[in-house]
């Protein structure tokens, strides 16, 4: 289904309509693929004084060591301005930076350019954002889903929940009861968003289907999907036979990766992992391959005397798991994609099927936060405000 293009299916711009734009940090350095670098170059930023500070720093016109701003929700980050600033490193929290590459953030808004809060705030245990990649309709991933804050660019955000807890799904309002009634079940928001998952195309129309048969083996093959994206509780496996295993060492700082597809060998200089299967090697998203882009995101050298370039001396063993870890998921998901491209869609539900029960468009208040605000968030210097 994903493949075919049907007329009148609805966007999924008015199916999920809250969404917000990315994250834009500004500088690099305030990531990486591990907690011990921040927390060392948050040190050494703290270390320098001055004009020393503000270079490492690397100021935009947005932020500064002077910048006042107040705490993102949620996290306890100080919120005297960066220039003055002396007490220990937020701890980092797990984000996603690319397709299927997860590392860790530094959750201080003085770092941070554009942070939008309004995602912070609703970021917890239940909740799924979703993100556009921009896959064009050869790559088959034109919307990830991820239980961390999504730092892509440049598709927009879209969380499943507008509040905090799994509370207030964000779709169009009157679409559950529709489903409802087609289906002769009402399904559960995440039934609605593993769908999604499973049909979305490139164009990012989602079509609907009336078909309770269908809609069944849809939803299925979306909570796999979901399950392999979030990665999040039990651990994907492969079959026995066809995990892969690092079969010579990987040296203490790699710099080549290269494929063997006869072999099914992924070679990191003289180190060996294998089977990798030529579906995970080829799996792409926009255009990416994953596997290549994760390892060049840690081998790839930072200017020197930069704060991005404080990193491991050597590849940590947990570098070694991860990787293990992403052959596995995305030779899974190159699986699902001829399964999902085999949905043929019948008793479909149109665009104008909604707009006749007056679920599309969805109201303006749709596409805007919801109010989440019933605490006090700490703003600039230790200040607190109500909102």
């Amino acid at each position: 289904m994903p493949g075919v293009t049907h007329d009148d299916a609805p966007l999924l711009a008015d199916l999920m309509p809250w969404s917000v734009a990315p994250l834009r940090l500004g500088r690099a350095w305030p990531t990486a693929p591990d907690p011990a670098s921040l927390r060392t170059r948050w040190d050494t930023l703290l270390k320098a004084e001055g004009a020393g500070r503000e270079a490492l720093f690397e100021p935009t016109r947005s932020r500064s060591p002077h910048s006042a701003v107040g705490q993102l929700p949620g996290q306890e980050a100080g919120t005297e301005r960066l220039a003055r600033a002396s007490g220990p490193c937020a701890e980092p929290v797990r984000v996603l930076v690319a397709p299927f590459d997860e590392q860790w953030l530094i959750p201080d808004h003085r770092l941070i350019d554009t942070a939008r809060p309004e995602l912070w705030r609703v970021a917890d245990e239940r909740q799924v954002f979703t993100v556009e990649t921009g896959a064009d309709a050869a790559d088959g991933t034109p919307l990830l889903a991820t239980s961390l804050l999504p730092l892509l660019r440049p598709g927009r955000v879209r969380p499943l929940y507008r509040r905090p807890g799994g509370a207030e799904p964000n779709l169009a309002p009157g679409l559950l009861d529709l489903l409802g009634d087609r289906l002769g079940e009402r399904p559960a928001a995440l039934d609605v968003l593993a769908w999604i998952l499973a049909t979305v195309r490139a164009d990012l129309t989602v079509p609907l289907t009336g078909d309770a048969g269908l809609w069944g083996r849809g939803v299925a093959l979306g909570r796999r999907t979901l399950w392999l994206m979030r990665r999040d509780g039990e651990r994907p496996r492969l079959p026995g036979g066809r995990r892969p295993y690092v079969r010579a060492p990987l040296p203490a700082r790699p710099l080549t990766l290269v494929y063997d597809r006869e072999e099914e060998v992924l070679r990191l200089d003289e180190g060996r992992i294998s089977p990798v299967p030529s579906q995970a090697w080829d799996f792409e998203v926009a255009g990416v391959r994953v596997l290549e882009s994760w390892f060049t995101a840690r081998v790839t050298p930072a200017e020197p005397g930069t704060l991005a370039a404080i990193r491991p001396s050597t590849w940590p063993q947990a570098w070694t798991s991860e990787l293990l870890e992403l052959i596995t998921v995305v030779t899974l998901l190159a699986e699902l994609r001829s399964q999902q491209d085999g949905l043929e869609l019948s008793a479909p539900i149109t665009a104008a099927d909604l707009r006749r029960a007056a679920i599309l468009p969805p109201p303006s208040a749709s596409r805007r936060p919801a109010s989440v605000l019933d605490h006090a968030e700490e703003g600039p210097e230790g200040q607190f405000t109500l909102i």
